[in-house]
């Protein structure tokens, strides 16, 4: 392979990795916690983007247990996240871990 061929490709992947990462900010992962009481929507680019919350979860109370559940919910939307952030960007490296891309 010469070199122009090898920028040509280089080219080419940094485009597919723009478009992955443009994916990624517009896809939306659900994280839930406490039977979907409580449920934190965000982006694959992690952020936030809702919060919900089931009546039933909100007891003026006991905060702390829904402070729980918000971290649960939160764990999880960061889980999914990741998971289809990996995903994603194995189908534009080949399946080759590059550290920092996931």
């Amino acid at each position: 392979m010469n070199q122009a061929q090898m920028m040509a490709q280089l080219k080419k992947a940094q485009a597919e990795m723009a478009r992955a990462q443009e994916e990624l900010a517009s896809t939306a992962v659900v994280g839930t916690a406490g039977g979907n009481a409580v449920a934190v929507t965000m982006t694959c680019d992690y952020r936030v983007t809702s919060v919900k919350l089931a009546k039933e979860a909100i007891d003026p109370d006991d905060a702390e247990t829904l402070e729980d559940l918000l971290v649960v919910a939160t764990n999880d939307a960061v889980a999914k996240a990741q998971e289809a952030a990996a995903k994603r960007m194995s189908s534009v490296t080949g399946g080759l871990h590059i550290p920092g891309l996931t």
